[in-house]
């Protein structure tokens, strides 16, 4: 089976990436394609010998995780024995074997932390780096596992543009409804009342909804069978999406936003959305051409 129709899945023996490991089986098996399971194995390149020693013959490096390998296969076969699974030991840095791996990949599957994790931080630095330069999709499994909407956040960017299509696709698989949300700041709420009555606020929210009707419209026609509302939200987008995962089963949202900076490959409100929403974030790149 070809990497082109695989879902992909980084796993380093920690409890996250096995979540990780069930959450893309199930990606896996709603697309009818393989999933691949892949492991970082660094130390070849930092000379260490990885083999059995004397004293522990059936021990070292490489049995360690050939035996992460093994366990990731054995829950993905329980979570869906109807999926094919393959599994594989990649020479190289957790990064960049994870960019290599989604390359062409239909979805690429991270936990939110790893074995490395410190206690204080909310998301692994592999799942940053590999989030900020992959174009393939990428799912970071993190919050709770509960029924409820695919959320996403409509700005109008190219990025936005691709998550529409893929927050479609994760609602019509999951059985359930896309809340398409577009964060808008109310001027009206920041003007000084001595300035002369220039602005509409209705004539300015019709305007933002009609944006968000235009951003969704085309790929709510490619999928009739999906229900889909519509909610304008005044107040700091990154804050209020927070607010509504903790009632999503999935957040969808773009790399980076209309705002980004150009030098910036992961937006501020994705990263929000990395850090500290309360479900699993599909952060979707887009992809010219």
């Amino acid at each position: 089976m070809s990497e082109q129709a695989m879902v992909v899945v980084g796993v380093d023996g920690s409890a996250s990436a096995l979540g990780a490991v069930r959450e893309a089986t199930r990606e896996a098996a709603w697309r009818g394609c393989g999933l691949r399971i892949v492991h970082a194995f660094i130390w070849p390149l930092m000379h260490v010998d990885t083999g059995p020693s004397e004293l522990v013959p059936e021990g070292g490096l490489r049995h360690d995780a050939e035996r992460v390998l093994a366990e990731a296969t054995k829950v993905a076969k329980a979570a869906n024995g109807r999926v094919e699974v393959t599994a594989d030991l990649v020479t190289g840095g957790p990064a960049g074997v994870l960019l290599g791996a989604a390359r062409g990949a239909r979805l690429l599957v991270l936990g939110d932390r790893g074995l490395g994790g410190f206690a204080g931080l909310l998301l692994g630095s592999v799942a940053v780096e590999v989030t900020a330069h992959c174009a393939t999709p990428v799912l970071v499994v993190r919050g709770e596992t509960r029924p409820g909407p695919v959320v996403l956040g409509v700005d109008g960017s190219p990025g936005s543009a691709a998550a529409v299509r893929e927050a479609f696709g994760e609602a019509r698989q999951r059985d359930t409804e896309v809340l398409a949300v577009r964060v808008w700041h109310d001027a009206a709420t920041t003007l000084s009342y001595s300035m002369p009555a220039l602005y509409d606020a209705d004539a300015a929210r019709t305007a933002e909804q009609q944006e968000l009707d235009a951003a969704i419209d085309a790929v709510r026609k490619q999928h009739p069978e999906v229900r889909v509302r519509t909610r304008l939200v005044s107040g700091r987008t990154g804050r209020e999406l927070l607010r509504l995962s903790e009632q999503a089963q999935l957040m969808v949202v773009g790399a980076r936003g209309r705002g980004g900076f150009k030098g910036l490959l992961l937006g501020s409100v994705s990263q929000q959305l990395l850090h500290h929403a309360a479900c699993p974030v599909l952060v979707v790149r887009h992809t010219p051409g």
